[in-house]
């Protein structure tokens, strides 16, 4: 029998924001290089000039990638050394851009992109039912994903918000070492912090000593077409209602939309959302989801590990965004967000304090040849906090020739803020 409380909290993401304020520790920081170019700018939809953030960006012909920050800007580093002509964006419901590289850097432009008319094929669509159609997906999963172990280099950001104002944000490039998608099984799967670093605010109202679900780890639990107990498995999906939705396009193709929601009533709190699955191919290309919240005492238990005693604790919502993106006949991991609101207040006290806590990873290179497994030893542990991993922020150029999430401006104002606080 399956410990259900266990699988479920499985289900959503394990490592941990520890919302403490702690010590410093270092790691060595790379030098700045001269060995890349760049290509930046912000990309808004053509006909509402809206900013569009995750928005993948690629490098064709190679496995360099990143997406566009919350105010739709990004920043991608090209090594002179790779032979590239193009980048691509590719965002849901638009078609892509292509922007020609000659291996210089590029002034930052901005990209508009056109939206895509659905591209709806009546037949295909009577052919399917949503139960039947996610079946067959799952079936197909190791046919449309890797079949090879491989080691992923991703950026990775966990930003805590009290209100508005940030109060915590570390940041690491991490290794993530992933076995073959045919085994649908992630108790192999290991993520390895390379370098990393972090501002916490030094107020003491800002020490909040709560411990909750999350961390670098969501670049394994989150992959939801890998760690199928999540949304897939047959036990998941016996406990979920499907219904096709309108069509829509990624990436130039055009995809099924399935909506799922809870169909039973169980001891822990389901999911809601849709999952994107690719017409010709069947892979899933996209999932969205959030926590059902109409039991916030099951949604407590789920999401958080550690409290001071008497702090009331109410979760309002828990949401996810995974994004796969296709390359040369096979879909692979590109991106994972998630977001956890909830608010505090102490026994006695009139008013709570709304606080969100968010951690993004995005897959910036990929490798396939000549993988080793990343030891147990150098591991990210399923119980540790980032924050206690890496150093101070001090330096502009940290990231070197990394690829990373660049920061939005009000990120970019939090960090100056913080860094005179800390001073």
């Amino acid at each position: 029998m399956k410990n259900k409380q266990l699988k479920s909290t499985k289900r959503l993401f394990i490592g941990l924001f520890f919302m403490v304020l702690s010590g410093l520790n270092t790691l060595e920081a790379q030098e700045v290089t001269d060995t890349y170019y760049t290509v930046s700018g912000v990309v808004r939809d053509a006909v509402s000039r809206r900013a569009l953030s995750f928005v993948d960006v690629l490098v064709t012909g190679t496995n360099i990638a990143t997406v566009t920050n919350q105010d739709g800007y990004f920043l991608i580093k090209i090594d002179k050394g790779v032979k590239a002509s193009e980048v691509m964006l590719h965002c849901m419901g638009y078609q892509s851009v292509r922007i020609a590289v000659n291996g210089n850097d590029l002034p930052s432009g901005t990209y508009l992109m056109i939206p895509s008319v659905k591209l709806l094929d009546a037949t295909i669509v009577e052919g399917w039912d949503a139960d039947r159609l996610v079946e067959e997906a799952v079936a197909r999963i190791e046919m449309n994903y890797s079949n090879t172990s491989a080691l992923l280099t991703g950026f990775y950001r966990e930003t805590i918000q009290k209100g508005r104002r940030f109060i915590d944000v570390s940041e690491a490039v991490m290794n993530i070492y992933k076995t073959s998608y045919s085994r649908m099984d992630v108790g192999q799967d290991r993520v390895q912090i390379l370098k990393g670093r972090k501002l916490v605010s030094v107020r003491t109202s800002d020490t909040l000593g709560v411990r909750i679900l999350g961390g670098p780890n969501i670049a394994i639990f989150l992959d939801v077409v890998k760690n199928v107990d999540i949304l897939l498995d047959d036990e998941a999906r016996s406990q979920l209602r499907f219904t096709l939705e309108p069509s829509t396009v990624i990436d130039d193709k055009s995809q099924f939309v399935v909506r799922f929601d809870p169909g039973v009533v169980v001891s822990y709190a389901l999911n809601y959302g849709k999952l994107y699955i690719d017409k010709a191919t069947l892979a899933f290309t996209r999932a969205e989801f959030y926590l059902d919240m109409s039991n916030k005492d099951k949604v407590t238990q789920m999401i958080l590990r550690r409290k001071p005693a008497g702090l009331r604790f109410n979760p309002e919502e828990v949401y996810v965004l995974v994004n796969y993106k296709q390359q040369e006949g096979k879909t692979y991991l590109s991106y994972i967000r998630n977001e956890i609101k909830f608010s505090c207040d102490w026994k006695r006290r009139l008013f709570a304090t709304n606080y969100t806590a968010t951690s993004e990873m995005v897959v910036t290179e990929r490798a396939e040849e000549h993988v080793v497994q990343i030891p147990r030893g150098s591991a990210f542990g399923t119980w540790e906090s980032l924050s206690n991993k890496v150093m101070n922020f001090y330096d502009e150029d940290f990231w070197g020739a990394y690829n990373i999430i660049e920061p939005t401006e009000s990120l970019e104002s939090a960090v100056s803020r913080l860094r005179r606080q800390a001073r």
